[in-house]
């Protein structure tokens, strides 16, 4: 089914209710008290009510006089409307061209900059008649008090971005790309980083070669663990094994502490450090190889240098 997009009519519209917010509690007694009442109030206040039933009852002179005589919409891709007129008459298409659609409104924050002007930021949801997915859209809206009445004086749109935890990667993004080991001959090592699902995840396949030649090898998700505010790492060997690591930044060095188990049932652990020596060569060093607790030596260090930079 296609996908019904907002065409301009999933703006901000829960910003109205804002209104709301100050008669029921002008003075709280702590901040946040403020902001949950307001937040409480612009999700489910009278004014963010009557909005959205003119808007599902395809009213379009109704939702026009919800904005100022002279409002401006700014739509995702940057068209603008300035005008109630105007604004009436982008709602009568809409809703022509889309009979029965729904409206939700999500506002995930909101702030009175004066008593009679208000600033709300969220995201609204439109859902087809005939079902489907909805279309979304970020919005910031401002709102003035006339007559004792909040009315839209502007509202900008934007597109919505998945959520990404690519903040928390800033200190690898240098690792992204293509590396093989300096040495053509004996034990060496490849890898490859790149970003996956929304920039959520850093994924690397890796491998250990013999003159050029891969012996064995696999693929490691690396993630940000949101509730122990830590990256994290899960490894899948090509040999059946599984593993897991915590990493920790130590100046140019990124230490991960590794347990796995082999398909054989063998209990392994270990500590990876992986060194940026420059923006091109990197060094990997295990340390602590432990075997169903007994100790073994650890294979020498691998250099590596960056063949291909991550594609942008």
């Amino acid at each position: 089914m296609k996908q019904w997009r907002s065409s301009g009519m999933a703006c901000g519209l829960g910003a109205l209710a804002i209104g709301l917010t100050i008669l029921i509690g002008r003075m709280p007694a702590r901040a946040d008290d403020q902001n949950d009442k307001l937040l409480q109030a612009a999700n489910k206040g009278k004014r963010v009510t009557e909005f959205i039933a003119a808007f599902n009852g395809g009213d379009a002179k109704a939702v026009a006089a919800f904005w100022t005589p002279d409002a401006t919409y700014t739509d995702e891709v940057g068209n603008v409307i300035r005008g109630r007129p105007a604004l009436e008459k982008l709602y009568e298409k809409v809703f022509a061209d889309r009979k029965g659609a729904k409206l939700a409104i999500h506002v995930r924050s909101a702030k009175l900059l004066t008593p009679d002007v208000g600033i709300e930021e969220g995201i609204t949801e439109v859902t087809p008649a005939e079902g489907g997915p909805p279309s979304a859209a970020r919005f910031t809206a401002v709102l003035v008090k006339k007559d004792g009445e909040w009315y839209f004086q502007s509202v900008n749109d934007s597109i919505v971005q998945p959520p990404s935890n690519s903040e928390h990667f800033e200190d690898l993004e240098w690792l992204l790309g293509d590396w093989t080991g300096e040495s053509e001959k004996g034990n060496s090592s490849e890898a490859s980083y790149h970003w996956e699902d929304n920039r959520n995840f850093i994924v690397s396949t890796f491998a250990t070669t013999l003159d050029g030649v891969p012996i064995i090898g696999g693929t490691q998700w690396i993630t940000w663990d949101a509730v122990d505010k830590q990256i994290k790492s899960y490894s899948f060997y090509s040999r059946g094994g599984v593993g897991e690591a915590t990493w920790t930044k130590e100046g140019d060095s990124w230490v991960s502490k590794v347990t796995a188990r082999t398909a054989a049932g063998k209990k392994v652990s270990a500590t990876n450090t992986l060194t940026k020596t420059d923006a091109d060569h990197v060094t990997w060093t295990m340390s602590n190889l432990m075997v169903d607790g007994k100790e073994l030596p650890a294979p020498p260090p691998s250099k590596m240098k960056r063949v291909k930079p991550a594609s942008p």
